[in-house]
């Protein structure tokens, strides 16, 4: 374990917030025109209203930073390297998701993107869990939100062949 100043780890916790909520951010891009049209999509009797994304979001990517910085705090880049670049892979990939729903309308390669990062969140557990217990244990309910909107990207797709 490398021995890290209060400062530097600081600055580190501020940069895995800053990391995650700039990838918040490329998905938002790509999702200001989704209110609009998700309230014209079909919805499954249990889909949440939009209200409800927004929150849940925020506060799974401050978990996720959070997560991230307590591995990266283990030891680092180098010594973190497997697990910090499953996590990095998982957050390019969630950011793409908006993208393929909402800006470009792709229901079938969204549920791809959505199958892609449940995976690449099991596999960040599993690495994080080993660094880290708590880091592990903080991204349980991100994979929890995700497998609820892998059911409810597929429903919704499904509901609305013509428009995704």
């Amino acid at each position: 374990m490398t021995t890290m100043t209060k400062q530097q780890q600081i600055l580190g916790l501020f940069g895995w917030l800053g990391l995650c909520f700039a990838a918040s951010f490329v998905g938002a891009i790509a999702s200001i025109q989704a209110q609009s049209f998700y309230g014209q999509l079909s919805q499954p009797l249990w889909a949440p209203p939009g209200w409800v994304f927004g929150p849940v979001w925020s506060v799974l990517y401050a978990m996720m930073a959070i997560a991230a910085w307590l591995v990266w705090r283990g030891g680092g880049l180098l010594a973190n390297r497997k697990a910090l670049s499953f996590f990095l892979a998982q957050l390019l990939v969630n950011s793409l998701w908006s993208w393929l729903f909402f800006a470009w309308r792709l229901g079938a390669l969204a549920l791809v993107d959505i199958l892609i990062l449940w995976l690449l969140i099991v596999a960040t557990i599993v690495y994080f869990w080993r660094s880290n217990v708590l880091a592990g244990t903080l991204l349980i309910p991100y994979l929890l939100w995700v497998s609820f909107a892998t059911g409810l990207n597929y429903s919704v797709w499904q509901l609305n062949p013509e428009m995704l």
